[in-house]
């Protein structure tokens, strides 16, 4: 066990003191327990040193909501304690840990396995949308529907003390941590820098997985060069507590073969699983191109508000406003998101709540009401609560008046009911 710091990670070890070091990285809402049923065979090979995201398994809640932060934290965890190089199996965001590892310290990975793992989680919309939920209604609703997410069904039905146990994981993580970790995910995307991952890497997938399945799995193969792709029957997302032995085999496989130059001393297990063949890559991906110059010798403000733009008011909204333009207002959609976003909402001067609760003001006040709906999800994707949107429009009553608040107050329910009640 260990102590912890803003700037580090709780973690403990398990095997010889003097075994090269493989590092096991958790998934969100899980503890460095999800690996149990790993540990006695990993550690006849390896040091195996696990960690708890911040929040969870009972580390301190120092909130994190980038994953270069989380792998920032990592390393100084390992500095700490003299650890140069590691290989590295994380599980969904703990597998996001180890690509932006593998991208950004290619020297300390000796080899990479992604368990359950994607270059880009689902949607930002999705991951932004569950922090408002839980922002609103604590993480019961995250608890209840994780057995359906990590799980099988007939593996739900038949372990039921598994199932209480992953339920309550979730549970006694810290709110605030999760929704960080939330945020990690729906800004995380490395689909345009797979190619620039050179450690073996193997990805491991459940079959059955419907958070990050086998599509998922065969981008990140036909992405990074040196990658092999493992399929697991019988598991989904946790396939790590679902299907133990299987996942086990599949790492002592990958890194005793992989990882040569400070494994070689270590045997390959006699019962050697099968591994696909390299998959080629089936498209080419570009890197975004840097933003222009303008004229004035800055940065175009453009690339960056279309950015926040995003993050403020969603993907679905943003792509709808944008295929609903042409020649006629496609200029107003990109000085919109020029100056408006690009200029005004980037500036540091005040922090996204607090611009929240000025644009709601402010439309209640124009009576721009066909903007607010928009301006509500936003304000709750920027972390205000429902109470807080309350206050603001009781405010608006006063000095905007009562007909105005009152129809701001039946837009702003319907889109709070919305937003907070958990999609399945």
């Amino acid at each position: 066990m260990s102590e912890t710091t803003t700037e580090t990670l709780q973690y403990r070890f398990d095997g010889p003191e003097d075994a090269p070091i493989l590092i096991l990285g958790p998934s969100l809402g899980t503890s460095w327990h999800m690996w149990d049923r790993q540990i006695p065979e990993l550690i006849q090979h390896w040091r195996v040193l696990r960690f708890d995201l911040p929040g969870h398994g009972g580390a301190p809640a120092h909130p994190a909501s980038a994953v270069t932060e989380l792998a920032d934290r990592l390393l100084a965890t390992l500095e700490g304690l003299g650890v140069q190089r590691f290989g590295y199996a994380g599980c969904s965001l703990g597998g996001a840990i180890g690509a932006d590892l593998a991208l950004r310290h290619p020297h300390r990975v000796a080899s990479l396995a992604l368990v359950a793992a994607s270059p880009r989680f689902g949607s930002a919309d999705e991951f932004r949308q569950r922090g408002v939920v839980v922002r609103t209604n604590g993480l019961e609703p995250m608890a209840r529907t994780a057995p359906e997410r990590w799980f099988t069904p007939g593996f739900a039905a038949a372990q039921p003390a598994i199932v209480e146990w992953a339920v309550q994981m979730v549970r006694t993580t810290d709110p605030g941590c999760y929704i960080a970790a939330c945020e990690a995910l729906a800004a995380f995307d490395i689909r345009s820098e797979l190619g620039r991952i050179t450690v073996p890497t193997l990805v491991l997938v459940g079959a059955e997985d419907r958070v990050t399945g086998p599509g998922d799995a065969r981008t990140l193969v036909a992405g990074i060069p040196d990658a092999r792709l493992a399929l697991v029957p019988g598991a989904s997302h946790l396939a790590p507590v679902e299907q133990p032995g299987a996942v086990t085999d599949l790492l002592l496989t990958h890194f005793s073969a992989a990882w040569q130059d400070t494994l070689a001393a270590i045997p390959v297990p006699p019962s050697t699983p099968q591994l696909s063949s390299p998959v080629l890559p089936v498209a080419e991906i570009t890197a975004a191109a840097p933003p222009e110059a303008t004229t004035t010798g800055r940065a175009d403000p453009y690339e960056p508000g279309m950015k926040v733009r995003r993050e403020v008011l969603g993907d679905a909204h943003v792509d709808g406003a944008l295929a609903a333009s042409d020649d006629f207002t496609g200029d107003f959609q990109e000085l919109v998101t020029r100056y408006a976003w690009g200029e005004v909402w980037t500036r540091e001067g005040l922090d996204r709540r607090t611009r929240s609760c000025v644009t709601l003001t402010a439309l209640v006040a124009s009576g721009r009401l066909e903007s607010l709906a928009a301006h509500v999800t936003a304000a709750l994707r920027n972390g205000l609560t429902p109470a807080e949107i309350k206050e603001v429009l009781m405010q608006t009553a006063v000095y905007c008046g009562v007909p105005a608040a009152s129809a701001a107050f039946s837009i702003a329910q319907t889109v709070i009911q919305e937003e907070t009640t958990p999609r399945p």
